[in-house]
């Protein structure tokens, strides 16, 4: 896991615990990620859709499904999950959010957002900064007792004790009307500090969240247009104050979706999930929880996971993969029909790019980015990931299944690139061929094996490119100052937090909140555009999420035109399930996991 740097106390404090929140998720996804990308391949192998043929549907219940993974989870209390995969699977089963996106087989938008324990997506004032969220009616706890706008507001709270809940999202402590104190940690410091001086704190928390009845309303600090977005995150999620139990709960559950642990959980090796008796379907319209039971396996090697599910045999019909199946057996699986009738392949919302380094004399004028931008085979570096099961081509940094997606490519490369057209470009910016290029980038097997594939483009571009492999703390490395007269270009990739390019682009260019005396954040590349920034600022307070995503795709357009960035790919997943396992489908809105909203087994 990466370490961001210090940030200027000037920065907003939406945007800083953001680019952390994002960051994190990244760390996590790119780590799964390298697991699942081992070689082989080509860049146009066959794929299969994110959701299942349609035969294999049924709205049967009843039975067990197996769920197998290497894991390791590394908790189940709300406000510390971290990881998308784990968020997602608590999402679906135990955890639930004020408002949710809905399934992958949601055929009229996969982003599309709705009520979940509310009772829709929330009401915000004129300005955006005051939302509101009215309770459903029985909504309950595993115990019987009924699911408060305390506990929802408890639940939010636990976020802000930041030496005791720790690996989760921070964002609440970003957004809320919380005053700050001078070294920009909030002056409340969550709900197990007691005594006169935590009195101030709690008070101004307290003002922050209120309820009134059924109605939680939160105060935020500056106008949030996608404030019923990010609360689909695990930390917004309910607790019950007489359940927590703060430092020990790692794993600690107390369910208020339709599953619950019969056991407590055993790391390193799972537990079973089965129904919780106090769930009703009358109040949830995102989950069907078909399975009576759902036994969650850790510590199984990926490729074992996929070889005992393809065999089929009588202990892995009911079985399905939470990992990806390592390209040489996607091969295969894509291959046999049988096998890939059993398989879904999806996007992950994880994309591979590259920032020119704007403190280089070489990239400083926008010609020349644009000339390494054109001369970038994406096609082979796909091809070196393992083939179009493992990503696909990317111009954008915004996922495809994202509102704000688009298939513009302003500098009309191609994803296989035009060296021709660089060569232009380079004349245009005034250097001298060949032009020398130092490029830093993450080190793995496959990394050394993708990155090496872009270096005969850039040079018969007319770039001469040095790679340079890094391994330890690689993302605190390229934040350093040093780095910039170190190097010209870095390799990155980042995630969305929520279904949003608002968790996509201000964390990455906007300048304001990146760049301090102690390094760049995640602005790796010194990109600094005043009106840029704000423009983020603009789009961020547009009420409508239409029109706000409509901004975003112009405003991606135009960093890409500019050279902020350079798209590689976006990671891809493929999945197997066992013959008797219906409704297979992988939500590339929640990481491209697995979907348990409707997986069904046969009897």
């Amino acid at each position: 896991m990466s370490t961001l740097p210090t940030r200027s106390r000037r920065r907003p404090a939406r945007s800083r615990v953001r680019a952390v929140t994002a960051a994190l998720v990244v760390t996590v996804m790119g780590g799964a990620a390298g697991c699942s990308i081992l070689g082989g391949g080509d860049a146009d192998s066959p794929s299969t859709p994110a959701v299942a043929a349609t035969h294999d549907r049924t709205d049967e219940r009843g039975g067990t499904i197996k769920a197998l993974s290497l894991g390791p989870v590394l908790s189940w209390d709300p406000q510390r999950i971290g990881a998308r995969d784990d968020a997602a699977f608590a999402g679906r089963t135990f955890l639930r959010t004020l408002t949710a996106y809905q399934p992958s087989t949601d055929t009229r938008n996969q982003a599309r957002l709705v009520g979940d324990l509310a009772t829709d997506t929330g009401t915000p004032n004129k300005d955006l900064t005051t939302w509101s969220f009215t309770l459903r009616d029985e909504l309950a706890w595993e115990d019987g007792s009924p699911v408060t706008c305390e506990d929802v507001k408890y639940g939010i709270s636990r976020s802000f004790a930041t030496k005791v809940i720790t690996g989760g999202s921070t964002d609440a402590l970003a957004v809320l009307n919380v005053p700050k104190l001078p070294d920009g940690t909030s002056v409340y410091t969550g709900p197990y500090v007691t005594g006169q001086a935590a009195a101030a704190g709690a008070a101004a928390y307290n003002s922050a969240v209120t309820c009134r009845g059924m109605t939680i309303t939160f105060a935020l600090s500056a106008p949030v247009s996608d404030f019923n977005e990010m609360v689909t995150q695990a930390a917004f999620a309910p607790v019950k104050q007489s359940t927590d139990k703060a430092g020990d709960g790692t794993f600690a559950v107390f369910s208020n979706g339709p599953y619950k642990l019969s056991a407590p959980w055993r790391a390193s090796t799972g537990g079973s999930w089965v129904r919780n008796p106090h769930w009703k379907a009358s109040t949830d319209e995102v989950r069907r929880a078909f399975p009576d039971r759902i036994d969650y396996q850790e510590g199984i090697e990926t490729q074992t996971v996929a070889q005992q599910i393809m065999a089929d045999g009588d202990n892995s019909r009911s079985a399905v993969a939470l990992g990806s199946a390592p390209p040489a057996i996607q091969q295969h699986i894509l291959t046999v029909d049988a096998l890939k009738e059993r398989s879904v392949t999806a996007g992950t919302g994880l994309v591979d790019y590259l920032v020119p380094n704007l403190k280089s004399a070489t990239f400083a004028t926008v010609e020349a980015r644009q000339a390494l931008a054109v001369a970038t085979n994406r096609e082979a570096y796909v091809t070196a990931l393992g083939g179009g099961t493992s990503g696909r081509p990317a111009t954008s940094l915004i996922p495809e299944v994202l509102p704000a997606a688009h298939e513009s490519d302003p500098l009309k490369a191609g994803d296989g690139g035009d060296a021709g057209m660089a060569k232009v470009l380079l004349g245009k910016a005034g250097l001298t061929i060949p032009v020398p290029i130092r490029v830093a980038y993450r080190s793995s097997p496959v990394a050394d094996k993708a990155m090496a594939s872009l270096v005969a483009g850039w040079t018969e571009a007319g770039f001469a490119p040095t790679l340079t492999p890094l391994k330890d703390e690689y993302f605190t490395t390229i934040a350093q100052p040093a780095a910039a007269s170190a190097y010209d270009v870095f390799w990155s990739n980042w995630a969305p937090a929520w279904a949003s390019a608002s968790t996509i682009l201000p964390a990455l260019f906007d300048s304001s909140i990146n760049m301090s005396s102690a390094g760049p954040g995640r602005d790796y590349g010194y990109f600094n555009d005043v009106k840029i920034n704000a423009e983020m600022a603009r789009i961020n307070t547009i009420p409508d999420r239409s029109e706000r995503e409509k901004a975003w795709t112009a405003l991606d357009v135009r960093l890409q035109t500019l050279g902020a960035y350079i798209g590689l790919a976006e990671r891809r997943a493929l999945y197997i399930a066992g013959s008797d396992v219906r409704n297979l489908s992988a939500n590339e809105v929640i990481g491209g996991v697995v979907e348990f909203a409707d997986i069904a087994v046969r009897q």
